[in-house]
Parts: structure tokens; sequence; C-alpha cells
């Protein structure tokens, strides 16, 4: 597949301060260029949440509220985020949680479609055990040197998820069938054919 004529496409990834629903700390967006993801003109932003994050979230991603007390809140950075974003794909492993959280705080925003790479996963690597992005890194070895920041970080897991992306591609023919494989029922981009009832 020549990934070269791929639509317009952005990498993401959410961190939440661990609320129900969460309030977001962090958002990457990697737009993927020519084959490979282009951090020069990735977008990245630390969110202040309008409420506390959870002991148990920060643990996870290490965002800590002292970490985020001086940086913007949502409504100071939604517009560039959305600006960002655009009209083109997304791609987001488990992406109905970084789609939904993303709808839920830009509630205009309309991508084109939207990839999953943990259902592209499951449909190029049948029998693997787990789908995580930690036995998807394992199992694909992709190249993380360039990675910044470090694992649960936003920037990080969208460059492990676009590095995950360009891998599985390889295994399709085309635009289409990568399509077919990675776009869940009932989210932009679904091929209106399929019937959601076989997936």
């Amino acid at each position: 597949m020549n990934v070269a004529t791929w639509p317009a496409l952005f990498v993401v990834d959410v961190e939440g301060n661990g609320s129900n629903p969460p309030d977001l700390v962090e958002v990457a967006a990697l737009p993927v260029r020519d084959g490979a993801p282009d951090t020069s003109t990735a977008g990245a932003w630390l969110i202040r949440p309008p409420r506390p994050v959870t002991p148990r979230a920060a643990g996870i991603h290490g965002l800590s509220n002292d970490l985020l007390a001086q940086s913007p809140a949502w409504v100071e950075i939604a517009a560039q985020v959305h600006g960002m974003l655009g009209t083109a794909w997304i791609c987001a492993h488990n992406a109905h949680t970084d789609y939904r959280v993303l709808r839920a705080h830009l509630p205009t925003w309309k991508p084109a479609g939207v990839l999953d790479t943990l259902r592209l996963a499951r449909a190029t690597f049948p029998t693997l055990s787990s789908y995580s992005l930690d036995a998807l890194i394992s199992h694909v070895q992709p190249d993380l040197t360039m990675a910044p920041a470090q694992r649960h970080r936003a920037t990080y897991d969208a460059y492990a998820t676009a590095q995950l992306l360009l891998a599985m591609a390889r295994h399709y023919d085309t635009w289409d069938q990568l399509v077919a494989a990675a776009v869940p029922p009932g989210l932009p981009g679904a091929p209106e054919d399929k019937d959601p009832t076989l997936w």
C-alpha cells in the first residue's frame, strides 16, 4: 500500500483526570505524512482540569495537580485543538474511548473517519493472546527510539500507535481494505454496506 496517498490523518491520544466522565489533562495529535509520524508539526497540550486529578490517574500518567496547575484550561485551547484536527481522519488505540472523550469536549468536531488500531490488530494478528498497546509493541517491535516522553503519556502513546498503524498497514493492499478492517461500526468512516451484527 502506498501510504503517501492516504487522506489527512492524525493519530490521537488523550489522558484524563480519572473522573467519570473524564476531564482532559493531556491531548496529543500526531500527523502521519509521507508514511511516517511527523513530530515536527504535532500538537500536544497539557490541560488544567476543572476537577482534581485522582491519585490513581496520576499514578498511571504522572500528571499531578501540581504539575498541571499552570496549564491552560480546556476552554483556552479547545479552538486550537479543533482547528488542528479539522475534518481529517483520526486513529487511536481503542478508538471508541478517545473519540468519545474528544467529541464530548469538541461537540461540533466531525472527523472524516476513525481508525482503531485495536480493531485492526485483531484482524491483522488473529492469534495474539492480548491486544493491549504494550502487547502489540512487544509483538510488532516498532522503532520507538524517537518517541517523546514515556509510556502512558499522550505524546508517547500517539507515536507508538502511529508506528503500529504503519506496520499493520503493510498487510493491506488498499486504503479501503484498511478502512474495512480498522473502522468500528457506528463510528465515522465505517463502510456503510457492512452489517454491524456481523462484527
